[in-house]
């Protein structure tokens, strides 16, 4: 066990600083944003500026790294990443917090291809599987830990927190920094067309896209809405923090069940269940907090493994050596969609109040389970023989979800490279 996770142990400490510092950042934006009585429409597009600058990173920051080398590009990308953090303490103004999210989001991108290039090549076709399982609990367990930080607002101020975020992001270049192994092989990243993909499978580019529409739209406006309702800020950290162990928690009997019944009728039944969940928090004026917090449980735990349904399902349906290329178009629809989400969710609450943001999740639930519902009616499923197994992956702000690691993807090979000099 611990000889396969050897040679990637630094690059799994630098993600889990970067993802924890995000996981603390993402929600402070929004709730500084907010007790500042900033308009949740003009919240939503602070939020859509990190999805819309991790948009065009996974499209670009390739450039970067190919004419500096991965550590370069790293050291780079870190840079931006904690300048743009601070700026947040310099400039107040909100128009200008949507220029630095791009900027974080741009950065973060270009750290996370530099993390999985350098992942993918160190792995071997006998520990693939479980470097990527290393790589996903790193993740998950930083992303869920990291927003309790939020406890301390009220006591030690925002920009401590900042500047925590700032040093979180710092400490990702050390330990990266410090390696002695040499850059990984650059090699082409592929990716299929959304056209292509709908071709392929509709129903699994549709749940990718609207994973990322709603997902983003809740996560970046969560704050927004706790703030109206009169929650604490203790209260809302540990909702973000349960956000994350329910979408652990159901992973596993979701992937069992999906790989035994198909991946459409598990798609089908987490979607109704989101949005009568979502419906419930709707019409609730002034929730109990146990009460919030048991619902918006049953609510995470629901929306979480859509994005893993959608990439399992359109991977049914594509040859193993083209696994990377659709995950990344998928990856692409996600994006897409999350930089849409906040915009249009923070403009639904401005008019119908805070509960306007679950109102947004009960229609685009409701959509996307009618489409679903079309599909199943006019196409024939794969028979549980037919089917990839299940892979779970968690869609947090940062993680791309490793796609040469799946251990559904052809392996990757790279030839011998001397160690830099």
């Amino acid at each position: 066990m611990f000889k396969a996770v050897r040679p990637v142990t630094q690059v799994l400490l630098a993600v889990a600083f970067m993802e924890g510092g995000l996981g603390i950042l993402s929600p402070l934006i929004s709730l500084d944003l907010a007790q500042k009585n900033v308009s949740t429409g003009l919240i939503g597009l602070v939020t859509s500026g990190y999805f819309t600058g991790f948009l065009l990173g996974t499209l670009s920051c390739h450039w970067v790294i190919d004419r500096v080398g991965h550590i370069r590009a790293f050291a780079v990308f870190a840079a931006v990443a904690g300048n743009a953090t601070l700026g947040h303490i310099i400039f107040g103004d909100p128009y200008a917090w949507i220029a630095l999210r791009v900027l974080m989001g741009y950065a973060f991108a270009g750290q996370f291809v530099v993390i999985e290039s350098w992942l993918n090549d160190k792995a071997t076709d006998d520990n693939r599987g479980r470097v990527f399982s290393y790589y996903m609990a790193t993740s998950w367990a930083a992303s869920g830990i990291s927003p309790l930080a939020l406890n301390f607002h009220d006591a030690i101020g925002s920009v401590i927190l900042f500047c925590l975020v700032a040093i979180l992001l710092g400490t990702a270049l050390i330990p990266m920094a410090l390696t002695r192994v040499g850059n990984p092989e650059i090699g082409d990243r592929e990716h299929f067309g959304i056209r292509k993909l709908l071709g392929i499978s509709p129903t699994g580019v549709v749940i990718c896209f609207g994973s990322g529409l709603l997902n983003s739209a809740y996560y970046g406006l969560l704050p927004a809405y706790a703030e109206r309702v009169g929650l604490t800020t203790g209260e809302l950290a540990i909702l973000f923090s349960a956000s994350t162990i329910a979408g652990l928690v159901i992973q596993f009997p979701i992937g069992f069940l999906s790989d035994h019944f198909g991946r459409r009728p598990l798609m089908l039944i987490s979607l109704i269940t989101a949005a009568a969940l979502a419906g419930v928090v709707a019409s609730l004026d002034t929730p109990a907090f146990i009460t919030l917090l048991i619902v918006l449980f049953l609510l995470d735990g629901a929306t979480a493994p859509l994005y893993a349904l959608g990439v399992g399902q359109t991977n049914d349906y594509v040859q193993k050596q083209d696994f990377v290329a659709a995950s990344a178009g998928l990856l692409f629809a996600w994006g897409l969609g999350s930089a849409i989400g906040p915009t249009v969710a923070g403009v639904v609450m401005g008019w119908f109040g805070p509960n306007g943001l679950f109102w947004f999740l009960v229609v685009g639930l409701a959509l996307i389970a009618a489409f679903v519902l079309i599909r199943i009616l006019v196409r024939r499923a794969l028979s549980a023989r037919e089917q990839s197994n299940y892979v779970a992956v968690p869609m947090t702000a940062g993680t791309y979800g490793a796609p040469e690691l799946d251990p559904r993807a052809a392996p990757q090979h790279h030839p011998q490279k001397m160690p830099d000099q």
